[in-house]
């Protein structure tokens, strides 16, 4: 194994966690810019109404994009024990 290769391991591992993450992070960023603005237009401050949609939005996108982690790491996984199995790494 060259540095190359744990170079384009390391590389295709932190690109796999950013495309994982990536949906459930955004959605949790947009309620929360959406909250806060409707919490400074309505002057509400109230600390339960900054969990709760947050919480129940990431449950719902993490149970719609379920499938798109589990392809996103399988892919990266195999790719990784065939490098194993094949005696380059």
């Amino acid at each position: 194994m060259t540095e190359t290769d744990a170079y384009d391991i390391l590389s295709d591992t932190f690109l796999t966690v950013l495309l994982a993450s990536a949906p459930v992070l955004g959605v949790a960023l947009a309620v929360g810019l959406f909250i806060a603005f409707f919490q400074a237009l309505t002057q509400i401050q109230e600390m339960t109404l900054t969990f709760v949609p947050k919480i129940a939005a990431i449950f719902v996108v993490l149970l719609i994009a379920t499938p798109l982690i589990y392809s996103t790491v399988k892919t990266l996984s195999d790719r990784v024990f065939d490098l194993i199995a094949s005696g380059t790494v």
